[in-house]
């Protein structure tokens, strides 16, 4: 697009403010902005005009999963299913590391995290070896796709290169740098977050599959004829990636899609929950669900909406090009966002000053026709590092270290 062109957008779109800074600026700060400015998607930035609450009506029905005692039962079955297919290179796995350690005191890629006590172990070491169990086991190595952002991606690639990339082979190792969307404030306007920069951030954890897409590597999963990627948050230390018996337990149901679950803890837990919505496959959110409904029991008196996520999702890559060509449902949050005013002035508001676009990887989910809900044992599984202390914390999850027998 042409400087002029560029400049007459901005204005038809109401956006005077950045077409004033761009003109402004000169060189490599023009250049800057101007690339930003090149990618935005204008239906996503002025969708607020039609911003609404969901009001309309759901049908919530369960979702049966396969349970712990199903699984022991069918145990062999399942792995050699999973198995089969990892040795024939259909499985791959994405990694989603956009985020920085911030909460927890760190100003680095949050997978950079040291969580080790009387040794070193950081969050990305553990997942390598984690991933490594299923390597050593088929006998090949799994393509991993590692989802950056455009604040950590050197970071993130320098610290696996620093560390020979914790003994996995680097040739099976794709990064790749997660959409950004503009932020706005409650009248469109696009917010800057520096002289020669719009305020941006990243789209959602359903926004992964596109930005593959956007960074070229269509070509890459077609070539590796990949069938199948396990998408999985790197915030999770016990996270069992391309775990053989849920891949294979996934296959064998017929299903698009697979989801990790645990059993929640108790009817108020603040998860979201596996079920069917109008229909679909669909994840409740804990604050969306009655007292009633999450308090619902079987017969056997466990809870009929008992299974919680913990973003580990397996999705069929044919359906995953299917539903790409569609646009997922946009989230739009309220955000304390920072920005410079007029006078270059950074302002960090105390409460929520305008708008953030998201998507989802839920809503991928309820694109699909069918979900299989796969149990899993949360002390083994599931130790997310979100807080420093408490709940979900450093803490919390050095303890599971210990109770599976990790070194730290």
């Amino acid at each position: 697009m042409k400087f002029t062109e560029m400049i007459t957008e901005l204005n038809t779109h109401g956006q005077e403010q950045v077409a004033e800074r761009l003109q402004a600026l000169s060189g490599s700060q023009q250049e800057k902005l101007a690339s930003q400015v090149s990618k935005i998607d204008w239906s996503v930035v002025e969708s607020i005009a039609n911003k609404e609450s969901e009001t309309g009506e759901k049908s919530v029905e369960p979702l049966t999963a396969v349970e712990q005692k199903d699984i022991e039962t069918n145990k062999d079955k399942y792995s050699k299913a999973g198995l089969d297919a990892i040795k024939a290179g259909k499985v791959a796995a994405v990694l989603l590391a956009g985020g920085q350690g911030t909460r927890l005191g760190l100003d680095k890629p949050k997978g950079t995290l040291n969580v080790g006590v009387d040794k070193e172990l950081y969050l990305f070491e553990q997942l390598i070896k984690n991933i490594m169990d299923v390597v050593n086991q088929a006998g090949v190595w799994v393509p991993l796709y590692i989802m950056t952002s455009e604040k950590n991606n050197e970071d993130t690639i320098a610290f696996f290169e620093e560390h020979n990339y914790f003994g996995y082979d680097k040739s099976y190792v794709r990064f790749f740098v997660q959409n950004m969307v503009p932020s706005v404030d409650y009248d469109g306007k696009l917010y800057m977050e520096a002289e020669d920069s719009l305020s941006m951030s990243p789209n959602g954890n359903g926004g992964w599959f596109l930005s593959m897409l956007s960074a070229g590597l269509e070509q890459d999963l077609r070539d590796k004829k990949i069938e199948w990627i396990n998408v999985f948050a790197v915030d999770n230390i016990l996270q069992r990636i391309a775990d053989p018996a849920f891949v294979g337990a996934t296959i064998l149901s017929g299903c698009e899609c697979g989801s990790k679950v645990v059993r929640k803890v108790a009817p108020d837990e603040k998860v979201g929950v596996m079920c069917r919505v109008n229909g679909h496959p669909s994840i409740i959110e804990y604050y969306e669900m009655s007292d009633e409904l999450a308090s619902m029991r079987r017969e056997d008196g466990e809870l009929v909406y008992g299974f919680g996520v913990i973003l580990n999702y397996l999705f069929r890559l044919d359906k995953l090009f299917e539903i790409a060509d569609r646009n997922l449902p946009l989230h739009i949050v309220e955000k304390k966002i920072p920005y410079i005013n007029d006078n270059n002035e950074l302002i960090k508001p105390d409460a929520p000053n305008g708008y953030k676009f998201e998507t989802l990887v839920l809503d991928m989910v309820e694109m699909m026709d069918d979900c299989l809900p796969y149990e899993v044992v949360r002390e083994h599984e599931f130790a997310p590092i979100k807080n420093k202390t408490g709940q979900d914390s450093l803490e919390s999850a050095r303890e599971l270290l210990k109770v599976n027998g990790i070194e730290f």
